[in-house]
């Protein structure tokens, strides 16, 4: 009886998952309607504006950074499809998580906060401000200023005492990671650096975006073929010498965005079209397998992807297709790829509706793109934002380029802006040589499962 009704279930879980979100690519109003489906699904993730719950956070087991992800997703989800429904609720969850120094370190995250938590809800500012989102009302904090209250506090992390410059992973001593610097914390930094510089016309920021790549480049995390590697460790004599070769599309793509950005501020200067240039191919020959994008440092290994990791795909997807509105010279490359991938994932949002899922039944999106239609019973708010960013990204062209202070951008900026991290919450006492090797055995261990199954990713770097 146990296994009649376990192959009932199953049979059940199959047949309720043949049902693909349709799709006609010649159309965009078919396209719209498809990244409509998909974005009520995602959105249907989202507690934060339940009666008694924060506004901007996720329900267990979401991290707040995917959070600040989601509604930048779903700022350039309106930007391309004129669909206003979510832009409420994300207007409320960027303006309730600012923080009490305006600079997205609320209270409730300070003491656990990584600089690249910071920094996708400051990119999602960002794009809010680059895409003429509404503005908040004088007295609040506004885009810009937000995006600048971070660059600065950014700045004030940079440090050289180890690897000759880039920030910590993580803000505070006490924080597993504190002794790892990393892509992903820097590669945000860059990406608001190049960004703001497009913006608001100024130099500072543009200095120091071409001062973070050239560090990203003189450690070895982007080497000499442009593949972003992630990180190291920086305890003791480390230095950053052991690097930690995983790639994951989440990196390059803040690189490569950044890069299109400074390729355009700068009228296609050579030696960022080279850079660009390079992490496109390097993304095209790392990140897509027969036309279609895929996680390569954890979808095919024995432990798999983690939330976060799983949620990494649909910002590479964005931010690719953003690249070829600011760097033109790149589509030739970028579109047939992000369409035969918008195409398999749009194949894969064919799950039921479940106690996780709430969506429309036979919309849950998978993860794994490459089984096509074959659904692969993986569902959550990466999944989802991953497919809606893939869809998306097939109609960059109805999404005005973003915008820039002097051709029409309205929100406003506060060069000052940002606090001075010790202010925030008491400090420890000073980290021992102790702290440093249990820190290090700590990272090491956190480290070692994902190392075993990436040796396919680091042969072609040795």
């Amino acid at each position: 009886m146990h296994f009649l009704a376990a192959l009932i279930g199953v049979s059940s879980f199959f047949l309720k998952s043949v049902n693909a979100i349709e799709v006609d690519w010649t159309s965009d109003d078919s396209i719209k309607s498809a990244a409509s489906t998909i974005a009520y699904g995602l959105v249907k993730y989202y507690t934060g504006n339940n009666t008694g719950d924060v506004p901007g956070n996720l329900p267990d087991p979401y991290y707040w950074w995917e959070a600040g992800a989601m509604f930048g997703s779903l700022i350039d989800y309106w930007a391309t499809t004129g669909d206003s429904t979510y832009n409420d609720i994300t207007f409320q969850a960027l303006q309730h998580q600012v923080g009490d120094d305006a600079d997205f370190m609320p209270s409730n995250q300070t003491k656990s906060e990584g600089n690249d938590d910071q920094g996708f809800w400051a990119m999602a500012a960002m794009t809010a401000a680059e895409q003429n989102f509404t503005n908040p009302d004088p007295d609040q904090p506004q885009w810009l200023a937000l995006v600048q209250a971070v660059y600065n506090e950014y700045v004030n992390r940079w440090e050289t005492d180890t690897c000759g410059g880039g920030m910590r992973w993580q803000i505070y001593t006490f924080n597993n990671g504190y002794n790892y610097k990393n892509s992903v914390s820097n590669g945000c930094f860059f990406n608001i650096a190049a960004r703001l510089a497009r913006y608001t016309a100024n130099d500072t920021y543009s200095d120091w975006a071409s001062k973070i790549f050239e560090w990203e480049q003189s450690v070895g995390f982007i080497n000499s073929k442009y593949n972003v590697l992630d990180g190291a460790g920086n305890a003791g004599t480390d230095n950053c010498t052991q690097i930690n070769a995983a790639q994951f599309t989440y990196n390059a793509g803040l690189f490569m965005y950044g890069a299109a950005h400074m390729y355009n501020y700068t009228n296609g200067s050579d030696i960022w079209r080279e850079r660009v240039a390079g992490l496109v191919n390097s993304s095209a020959g790392v990140f897509f397998q027969d036309g279609v994008m895929w996680e390569p440092s954890c979808e095919k290994t024995a432990a798999k992807c983690d939330v976060d990791q799983q949620s990494f795909k649909g910002h590479l997807a964005r931010w690719m297709a953003l690249t070829t509105t600011l760097a033109p010279f790149t589509t030739d490359t970028i579109m047939p790829l992000l369409k035969t991938t918008a195409q398999a994932a749009a194949k894969q949002c064919s799950g039921p509706a479940s106690s996780d899922y709430k969506g429309p039944d036979g919309t849950a999106c998978g993860f794994s793109w490459l089984q096509q239609s074959t659904f692969d019973g993986n569902t959550g708010v990466g999944e989802q934002m991953n497919a809606l960013q893939a869809v998306m990204a097939t109609l960059v062209d109805l999404a005005p380029a973003p915008y820039t202070s002097e051709n029409g951008g309205s929100s406003q900026g506060n060069p000052n802006a940002g606090a001075n991290d010790d202010n925030k919450i008491a400090q420890p006492k000073p980290i021992t040589a102790g702290d440093r090797a249990g820190a290090g055995i700590l990272t090491t261990l956190v480290l070692g499962g994902l190392l075993g199954g990436m040796y396919f990713v680091w042969a072609d770097e040795k």
